[in-house]
This record gives C-alpha cells, sequence and structure tokens, in this order.
C-alpha cells in the first residue's frame, strides 16, 4: 500500500517530487517510483493555456487538471493553489475541492493577486496577517489531517530573508504542516531557513531561477522534508520537441537526431491494451 505524505515524513524519508503538468508528464513520472508528484501551476497553465504563471488560470481550470492526474496515477500527488483564487471563502472551496480531487497536499502562497511565477521579478505579498487568516481557513476545511497544507511566503525577494523567515515561523504556528520559502538565493540562506523554522520544510528547485539547484542528499542535510523539481518535466519537454520538429523541418523526416519513445511502449503508457482487451472481450476483435 502506498505511504500517505505525512507517514512517509514521520518515517524520516525524503520526499523528490518531480514537475507533471499533463497526463503525459504525470503518466511517466507515476511509472518511476517516485514517492510524490508535484502538479505545477507553471506547467499546467502553459500546457493547457499557452500562458504565463500570471495568475490567469481560475479554480475551476487547476482543480479539475490536479483530478485528473489524481485519479490516474498512484503516487501521492502535490498539487499548486496558488492563492486559494480568491478570498477566505474561496480558500475554504479550494481547499474541499482540492481534497476531494484526491490530492494529498495542496500549496498555498501569500502574493498578492494577480499572483506570478516565484521565480520572476515584481512579486509582491500580502500582509500576514491576511496570510494567516487563509492557513486557518485551510485547516479548518479540510476533512481529514492526512491532507497536507503546504504554506509558502515570496517575500524573501522583495522584504527580504528575516521576513520570511518571520513568516515561515508564523505559517507553522498558524497550523501549517509544510513551510515553503520561495526564492531563497544561497545555500546559506536555505541552512539558515531549516536552523530557525522547526517542523517540515520543502525545497523549491527551479533551473535557472533563483536557488542553487542541490541534489536528495544536500537538501536532507540542510534539514529539508522536500524537494520539487517543478520545471525539469516541462523544460526537458520543450527542448526535445524542438529538436524534433527541427529535425523533421530540415530533413523532411525523422532522424537519428530524434530521441523517440518506443510507439509500442507509449501505447502501453496510455492504456491501449486494456482496449484491445474489451475488444476481444466485447466486439469479437
Amino acid at each position: 500500500m502506498t505511504k500517505t505524505l505525512s507517514q512517509t515524513i514521520n518515517d524520516g524519508e525524503f520526499i523528490l517530487a518531480p514537475g507533471v503538468y499533463d497526463l503525459i508528464s504525470a503518466l511517466v513520472a507515476d511509472r518511476m517510483g517516485f514517492n510524490a508528484l508535484y502538479m505545477t501551476g507553471y506547467g499546467a497553465v502553459a500546457s493547457y493555456l499557452g500562458l504565463p504563471d500570471a495568475g490567469i488560470a481560475t479554480y475551476r481550470d487547476m482543480v479539475e487538471r490536479a483530478g485528473r492526474i489524481a485519479m490516474m496515477t498512484k503516487t501521492p500527488l502535490i498539487a499548486d493553489a496558488d492563492t486559494g483564487y480568491g478570498g477566505l471563502l474561496n480558500v475554504a472551496y479550494t481547499v474541499k475541492g482540492y481534497e476531494q480531487a484526491g490530492v494529498a497536499a495542496i500549496q498555498l502562497e501569500d502574493q498578492e493577486v494577480p499572483k506570478k511565477c516565484g521565480h520572476t521579478p515584481n512579486r509582491k505579498v500580502v500582509p500576514l496577517d491576511e496570510m494567516l487568516r487563509k492557513i486557518d481557513v485551510a485547516v479548518d476545511s479540510r476533512s481529514s489531517d492526512e491532507f497536507l497544507i503546504i504554506a509558502r511566503t515570496d517575500s524573501r525577494t522583495g522584504l527580504g530573508l528575516d521576513e520570511a523567515i518571520k513568516r515561515g515561523k508564523a505559517f507553522k504556528e498558524a497550523g501549517a504542516d509544510i513551510v515553503f520559502i520561495e526564492a531563497l538565493e544561497s545555500k546559506e540562506e536555505m541552512q539558515q531557513v531549516n536552523t530557525e523554522i522547526t517542523g517540515p520544510t520543502l525545497a523549491n528547485m527551479v533551473e535557472g531561477g533563483a536557488t542553487p539547484i542541490l541534489s536528495k542528499d544536500e537538501l536532507k542535510e540542510l534539514g529539508y522534508n522536500i524537494g520539487i523539481f517543478p520545471g525539469a518535466g516541462f523544460l526537458a519537454a520543450g527542448a526535445a520537441l524542438e529538436n524534433v520538429y527541427e529535425d523533421l523541418l530540415e530533413n523532411g523526416r525523422t532522424t537519428e537526431r530524434s530521441t523517440l519513445y518506443p510507439f509500442e511502449e507509449f501505447n502501453k503508457l496510455i492504456g491501449f491494451p486494456d482496449v484491445w482487451k474489451f475488444d476481444e472481450k466485447y466486439a469479437g476483435s
């Protein structure tokens, strides 16, 4: 039986979660043996709408995507829920909706609306008291303590490390299960966060972002419990697509330059064998 995220954390096991953004990425990652998946807001919005992660996607957009990924995978899913998509009542419905959709942990942040990707400039945060009320509502709105609340602050970039740590401590005291301080700028800052904040913490490893990219073992040594790599999947997919389409354009066909997933294996990945079994049983094919 698959462990819950809280069981994994309580057992002292580090959670390494790749970013998934659609069903193909989720199905591939689900087969790999990770102990969690992370539905990236940036990737999901880019994949679904072709737009930047700038507060454009709605609750309905995101809960539908999260629910479909959770339904089609066995690995516990951590899902980005931005600011909760509105005021306190919206936060309550967002938490209930994500939990009912089968998500294992929800991530809520303290940015002003419209929010922006945590590794882009010009982000602003709401007053601390406002975020603490959101956490209070989120904790009260879940039906099970196994559904984890991840509270993220984006205050490091604009207000400094001391304010970010202050907020992280307050988030924990307000009932957040996991504290996430976004866009830390050095390994020393990451160490300081884990020295001063008690309880589980999450590190965001964004290739090309503000925070140094560290390994699972390095993150665990610093005191982190969770490491997410939200952009690795869609950045790799973008590079692979650009390569294969250039190959096709330049050569009129795909060549050995293009690394392709075997068609037979892809059929298995998305479930065609079940369709064929159904046809054999009911359609006489």
